[in-house]
């Protein structure tokens, strides 16, 4: 497994599970509780995270639930970069932006930004994976199929994993190809991009299988509907246990990343895990 993760400016160690805190800039996202309603708003948000061990903060400036609706490049630039300025100056920790804008990607790091998080895998803007290596970022790559409007309109698969091993591998062959070496680089399975339930319970069962790939996993579970349908919960605040048992689970098949809303609980679940996993103390 790998041991480490680069970014623009940093180098993450892998050794024990990492936890990416959430934080949205948009009036639109699943879960209320991510979202940060100005520059202040974000960095208190920001600073609590860290504050809970967060490694790194994931910024979004366009929500990318499924049926949410495109916004413009402006309005995403408009949302992002403000606080990306801010977080870099004020916080010591490593910066991801969600974007599958190759303008925004080059603003964000332009501000401060270390990671692009694109849950295309590079393949919604042409001009993403030169743009990256340009920049000097890392990058997470997810799969998914369809842009969020409308990635839920056909779930079926012929063979689930087999696609998503064979999209993530074309998302790291565009990546090499610009340049971009393999130690900047990590995957997502993209829970919930695509999917029904039947394909989310599928990849959290086989995420060890992702392993084949040689390259960091992030896991993105937190607060999703696939956990709601199986704990029968609607509204996105009462999935915090459904998500923590998937932490565990993952830190067992291997995930060295998890991308959540609650950082102190995923941070502690991972912990745990880990050293059940491994014997001994993180």
């Amino acid at each position: 497994m790998p041991t480490i993760l680069r970014g623009r400016r940093c180098r993450l160690d892998l050794e024990r599970p990492l936890i990416m805190g959430i934080l949205n800039i948009t009036p639109d996202s699943f879960y209320s509780g991510s979202r940060a309603t100005s520059i202040d708003d974000a960095l208190g948000r920001a600073r609590r995270m860290l504050d809970e061990g967060a490694d790194l903060i994931d910024v979004g400036g366009e929500s990318t639930r499924p049926g949410a609706a495109l916004i413009s490049e402006q309005e995403e630039l408009d949302r992002i970069v403000p606080v990306v300025e801010i977080l870099s100056r004020e916080l010591p920790c490593p910066l991801s932006v969600d974007t599958n804008k190759s303008v925004v990607a080059r603003a964000a790091v332009a501000a401060g930004a270390d990671f692009i998080n694109d849950i295309s895998g590079f393949a919604f803007d042409p001009a993403m994976a030169d743009t990256v290596a340009a920049c000097g970022a890392g990058a997470f790559l997810m799969h998914t199929r369809g842009k969020p409007e409308a990635m839920q309109a056909d779930t079926a698969y012929g063979d689930l994993f087999a696609d998503i091993v064979n999209y993530l591998r074309k998302a790291v062959a565009r990546a090499e190809a610009a340049g971009i070496p393999r130690c900047r680089l990590a995957i997502d399975p993209g829970i919930g991009f695509g999917k029904d339930l039947a394909g989310n319970l599928e990849i959290l069962h086989r995420l060890r299988e992702l392993l084949v790939l040689g390259l960091p996993v992030l896991l993105g579970t937190s607060r999703k509907g696939c956990i709601g349908q199986v704990v029968g919960q609607s509204d996105p605040a009462e999935r915090l246990y459904g998500t923590l048992a998937t932490v565990a689970l993952g830190v067992a098949s291997g995930v060295q990343i998890f991308r959540v809303h609650d950082v102190r609980p995923a941070r502690e679940a991972a912990l745990m895990a880990w050293a059940v996993v491994h014997r001994r103390r993180p």
